[in-house]
């Protein structure tokens, strides 16, 4: 039983301090006043994952006590002319936040990535907001999230070209905006939008922006003029994988933040499921996402082939170089170990998952690879991991023994990790067990949310001042 000391301490200050029931704070716990029961409402603390409240606090008999005297401490400090009251007011309450992402419900890191942050920022009690370009929807978004989508007028490179965009970020009321790189022209009106109304702009720096063609003479004009005006006017930047920071990044390491990318451990977790081949692989089938490595896999498959002739490689996702891997795969006479599963959904994704014996993500390139968000989604879901070193989670996976890490564009060394792994079962729930604890321990939203919130609040509190 719960002591009821702290609740007493409470109850007291409830009448001697009226405005304890508006008021209350104590970082980082966000208590919430009753008022119909006039006590501490500890339902916002029981099973509910968006608080980091636990129960060793609520037994604390001085918990409440310091509770109390953070409050008045800060009436006090106000009453004098201490504190900016609407300052206070400001981070106190929930934020109004708009996400400008170029899409978010197609396939792709970055959409995976806003869809789970916004979702998460909601459970804090956030008022969250998408602006994004229209696309196909391969997945859900939270109904807590207000969604405004715009008519794309067509794409330069991997960015949808959406001529409503800077009327609808200008209309837009919100306490910090946040976008996404490598997507120039969401995130450039992005900060226009936030100079015009001098808020903070945080900008999440995926990857660099390049490209192959007329997309690389176009990438490289931008990165040599926009892309500075855009890094040096965010207020922060944050960076998912601190072992590789893009040089452009080197002259504003005073505004980067390191904050890994989550998974959702309760959606992704392991569940008896029917087999669904061995090996899974996941990405956007298009020239822009190339160099996570199908081709390098395919070729990687052949070898395996010689060891295990009846493997399977089940291929999730759709675009332009459909038909290219698939002439790939008959070329290397995998027609009958390739089963190509094109765009999937939230419940047909999670069978996979399950359903494999392990997940392969064989990136290319370090400019390009983000941090990899599907390694970990296989991974919650208790399955092994091949990933190349380049692969944000590569580290943490050879360091716990979740899978294997192999070099880029190594088949030789690729094909062996997938045999060993398929060959001994044992050593690979191993590795699943071990891929499991690692993401509850450091890589679910909540925790990565919580990085977020804090850095909006400093970003808001600094702009403000």
């Amino acid at each position: 039983m719960i002591k009821i000391v702290p609740y007493l301490q409470i109850h007291v200050a409830y009448y001697r301090y009226p405005r304890l029931k508006q008021d209350l704070k104590l970082t980082p716990v966000r208590p919430v006043v009753n008022p119909s029961a006039s006590i501490l409402d500890e339902s916002r603390f029981i099973n509910n994952p968006a608080y980091e409240q636990t129960t060793q606090d609520l037994y604390d008999p001085g918990w409440a006590g310091r509770l109390i005297e953070n409050r008045i401490d800060g009436w006090v400090k106000k009453d004098k002319g201490m504190i900016d009251e609407s300052k206070e007011n400001g981070i106190e309450c929930a934020m109004k936040i708009l996400h400008t992402p170029v899409r978010l419900y197609a396939t792709g890191g970055v959409e995976s990535y806003v869809l789970n942050l916004t979702r998460s920022l909601a459970d804090l009690g956030h008022e969250v907001k998408v602006i994004c370009s229209e696309s196909d929807k391969d997945m859900g978004c939270d109904p807590r999230v207000s969604v405004e989508t715009l008519r794309s007028w067509g794409r330069i490179a991997n960015t949808n070209i959406t001529p409503g965009l800077p009327l609808a970020l200008l209309k837009e009321n919100f306490d910090v905006m946040h976008t996404h790189l490598p997507t120039p022209w969401s995130a450039d009106w992005s900060l226009l939008a936030c100079l015009a109304k001098k808020k903070p702009l945080i900008l999440t720096y995926h990857n660099d922006i390049v490209g192959s063609g007329i997309d690389r003479y176009l990438a490289s004009l931008y990165n040599a003029t926009a892309l500075n005006l855009l890094l040096k006017r965010s207020a922060r930047i944050l960076v998912a994988r601190p072992r590789h920071v893009s040089f452009r990044l080197k002259p504003f390491m005073d505004k980067v933040e390191f904050v890994p990318v989550g998974v959702d451990v309760q959606l992704f977790h392991p569940r008896e499921r029917k087999p669904e081949g061995d090996i899974f692989f996941l990405s956007v089938l298009d020239a822009f996402h190339s160099y996570k490595g199908l081709d390098v896999l395919l070729g990687a498959l052949k070898a395996v082939k010689e060891q295990i002739p009846q493997v399977i490689l089940v291929v999730g996702g759709g675009g332009e170089l459909l038909e290219h891997y698939r002439q790939r795969g008959r070329e290397l006479g995998l027609e009958k170990n390739v089963r190509f599963e094109g765009r999937l959904s939230q419940q047909r994704l999670l069978e996979i998952y399950n359903g494999c014996k392990l997940f392969v993500l064989p990136s290319l390139s370090a400019e390009q690879e983000g941090f990899g968000i599907v390694p970990l989604e296989a991974m919650a879901c208790g399955r092994p991991v091949v990933v190349t070193d380049i692969v944000g989670v590569a580290e943490d996976v050879g360091r716990t023994g979740a899978g294997i890490v192999v070099k880029p564009a190594d088949e030789n060394a690729l094909s062996r990790a997938i045999v060993s792994i398929i060959a001994d079962g044992k050593s690979a729930a191993r590795m699943g067990d071990a891929g499991r604890r690692l993401v509850e321990e450091k890589y679910s939203w909540k925790t990565v949310a919580l990085q977020v919130e804090r850095i909006y609040r400093e970003a808001a509190e600094d702009g403000q001042n």
